[in-house]
């Protein structure tokens, strides 16, 4: 996928692990606000908070704007994310007047010739199989016009172990592979070589509410294997990560972790849902995705291969401290102390007696101070107005025609 028309390098390679913020949520909450409908003033935002962190890699629907018709909301999806924001952007496949909407907006948006649209994928997709054993009309619409346009669609079975698959992770990973290669071979049958990423999203469910669960050990065995079947048949893989916490507590926070890494451990290439996502994914939490997006950073930064240099082995410093000294003032440490180390975005490494000194806040309430200024300072790209201007004309002809119905 391309961030640009002006950078045409892939977006991924071998190896490389790639974040995605939390998508779909037809709510938003924040402290200051509280829980909300999705709406377009909270679909910028979010737009506006994954552009600002590089950790984000790829642009998602966090809100559902839902105070714009259903026939109308793609352009407005559209509009956002090209006039906000820089990333690879989110279509979703939801039927063929408005898929071919989106790819022409983005044309015209970006201002492509028709060999740089061909040339590569500009956007890509998510396409949910209804398991067991399932493919809507509009997911299989999205993989054929998909595949005919050279971008990228990520087939994706949801399959939540006890519920729409079965209760053993062997028996969901076989449910979800059959059904993972069914929507990969109708793209291949349409256009040979169509791009296509191998999806895994699978958990398990609460056999005593039926209610969906993350962050499981189950859900961790079947990312692990998720990643051994991608790497089978030689295809790059989305996993994701997510909680089923109700507020942003320690319970979310240790259902999205365990997710990142079991991501980490599988080998995945992309993980959706790394950041923000509340309540199964009714909900996007601001102040999760904050600090959603300190545990994606980590990660990375754990990620980032170490120096090999001699002077990395600290020889001088050892030999500049006498025993029971300490590294505080060494050259060494001085040298290198502005860089050297992961500086937290929001975690609070005081002690105690400072901490209450700065207000005790929690990491949710620091958190909070975190978007708002990101949200005071992230605004359009500087590439807004002239997008707005080449998307205007063709953007009022489709509302006067009447826009383009979700496919049922």
């Amino acid at each position: 996928m391309r961030a640009s028309a002006a950078k045409h390098e892939r977006l991924y390679a071998q190896g490389q692990l790639l974040f995605g913020p939390g998508a779909g949520c037809p709510n938003v909450t924040d402290r200051l606000r509280g829980r909300r409908p999705g709406s377009l003033e909270s679909f910028d935002e979010t737009i506006r908070l994954q552009q600002a962190f590089d950790v984000i890699h790829i642009l998602g629907p966090s809100a559902e704007p839902q105070d714009v018709p259903a026939h109308f909301r793609h352009y407005a999806m559209m509009e956002s994310q090209m006039a906000l924001a820089t990333k690879p952007m989110f279509i979703y496949a939801r039927g063929r007047g408005q898929v071919e909407d989106c790819f022409k907006m983005i044309r015209l948006g970006l201002d492509l010739s028709e060999e740089d649209w061909a040339e590569g994928s500009w956007c890509y997709t998510v396409i949910n199989t209804n398991s067991p054993r399932q493919l809507d009309l509009p997911m299989a619409q999205g993989i054929i016009d998909f595949a005919r346009h050279g971008q990228m669609a990520i087939i994706t079975p949801f399959c939540l172990a006890g519920a729409m698959a079965p209760v053993t992770v062997q028996g969901a990973l076989v449910l979800q592979h059959a059904e993972a290669l069914a929507g990969i071979t109708l793209a291949q049958m349409t256009k040979p070589g169509a791009p296509v990423s191998y999806g895994g999203f699978a958990s398990n469910v609460d056999l005593k509410s039926g209610s969906p669960a993350f962050g499981t050990p189950e859900m961790i065995r079947l990312q692990i294997g998720s990643g051994q079947l991608a790497r089978h048949i030689s295809l790059p893989w989305r996993s994701a990560s997510g909680a089923a916490s109700n507020v942003a507590d320690m319970q979310a926070g240790l259902e999205t972790s365990n997710g990142l890494w079991g991501a980490m451990q599988a080998n995945a290439t992309l993980v959706v849902h790394a950041a923000g996502w509340l309540e199964g994914g009714l909900c996007f939490g601001y102040e999760k995705f904050i600090n959603d997006v300190e545990a994606c950073q980590m990660l990375a930064e754990l990620c980032a291969p170490l120096k090999e240099a001699p002077e990395e082995l600290a020889l001088d410093a050892l030999a500049e401290v006498p025993p029971g000294g300490h590294f505080f003032a060494a050259e060494h440490t001085m040298a290198r102390y502005e860089q050297a180390l992961y500086a937290p975005l929001v975690a609070d490494l005081s002690n105690h007696g400072n901490w209450l000194a700065n207000g005790g806040q929690t990491s949710t309430e620091r958190a909070t101070a975190i978007w708002q200024k990101v949200l005071e300072t992230q605004g359009a790209q500087p590439k807004a107005d002239a997008v707005k201007e080449r998307l205007a004309r063709f953007v009022e002809a489709r509302k006067a025609e009447g826009g383009a119905p979700p496919q049922d």
